[in-house]
């Protein structure tokens, strides 16, 4: 039986990705800090068979070199992440994503295990060739801009993950996630479509920062979680990057349309310039959109949810969670 490791296991993707592993007959370990994952998200496993989890930082060598031990193959997820999180805390941002990367890479080495590597479509930077190649230049901004600190410190990570397959044969997959979605998502860090539904159930105003023109493809976390899945069993993703994504483009500004129509909401949608929302000469991206035609010929992987029944899914994750009076 194959047991798994999931670093960052008790946050959104992560306990997506326990129960699909659980389902499939896996034993499933977590690590997490609940620094942004959240216990509550994992309860409903706590019971279930071939389930365990430790709350600790995945910088703690001496755990962590125990729960390698013990596991066939590494999903390392735990990362600082959300626009808000990294403004304000920059220092973490790159100590835990840089940090806790090599400690998961060492670790697997020593106990040569497979690690699949979550990265972000942030390390395409300023790019304007759409969509999105996985072996495409990137162009980055100013050091002096802390928002730029995410998308380099997971650059990194993705440098070092391959650094150790060239180097000493490590059995590494990078997945570079675009906006992943779905019910247990939080706003609190800054996450788009959890702020819009919260904000349109509340009756509150959908803020939308910029002049919501600005486009991004939203995926649903189960149809990221299979991708994710795919990529584990595969030979052949060993030692490549991968886009997990949906081509289905939208504006933010029409997200929140949308989000307001489908929640049957009467919020107004008030927009917000950059530098009141994040900080002085914060920089976005117009667009990001991903090519999936190597993920698609490496495990005839393709999204299948609908934007709408991802929204709907959401409102009604919120909905239960007010009338259990958890919001």
């Amino acid at each position: 039986m194959t047991h798994a490791l999931i670093t960052g296991g008790a946050g959104f993707i992560g306990s997506h990705l326990a129960e699909r592993l659980l389902e499939a007959g896996q034993q499933v370990t977590i690590i997490d800090n609940l620094s942004t994952g959240q216990f509550k998200n994992i309860a409903h496993l706590e019971r279930k068979h071939g389930f365990r989890y430790a709350i600790e930082d995945i910088r703690n060598i001496h755990v962590m070199d125990r729960l390698v031990s013990e596991c066939d193959l590494i999903y390392h997820l735990a990362a600082a992440v959300g626009v808000e999180r990294i403004i304000s805390e920059p220092i973490e941002t790159i100590e835990v994503n840089i940090g806790g990367t090599e400690v998961v890479l060492k670790t697997a080495r020593r106990y040569r295990k497979k690690v699949l590597i979550a990265s972000t479509s942030e390390v395409y930077g300023k790019g304007t060739r759409f969509p999105f190649h996985e072996d495409d230049d990137r162009l980055m901004g100013p050091t002096t801009r802390s928002r730029w600190s995410y998308a380099a410190s997971k650059a990194i990570d993705e440098f070092l993950a391959l650094a150790y397959h060239k180097e000493v044969g490590l059995p590494v997959v990078i997945m570079r996630f675009f906006n992943t979605v779905g019910p247990r998502q939080t706003g609190q860090y800054g996450m788009v479509l959890p702020r819009f539904v919260r904000w349109a159930l509340a009756g509150e105003p959908i803020n939308v920062y910029g002049d919501g023109q600005q486009s991004r493809c939203f995926c649903n976390v189960r149809d990221v979680v299979e991708a994710v899945f795919a990529l584990s069993q595969s030979p052949a993703a060993v030692g490549q990057v991968f886009n997990i994504g949906s081509q289905e483009e939208v504006t933010i500004l029409e997200l929140a349309q949308r989000v307001k129509r489908r929640a049957g909401s009467g919020s107004d949608i008030r927009f917000i310039p950059y530098d009141e929302a994040y900080e002085a000469g914060f920089e976005d991206f117009r667009r990001r959109v991903p090519s999936l035609e190597k993920i698609r010929a490496a495990v005839e992987w393709e999204p299948t949810t609908p934007l709408d029944q991802t929204i709907d899914e959401i409102v009604a994750y919120y909905r239960e969670e007010t009338s259990n009076g958890r919001n």
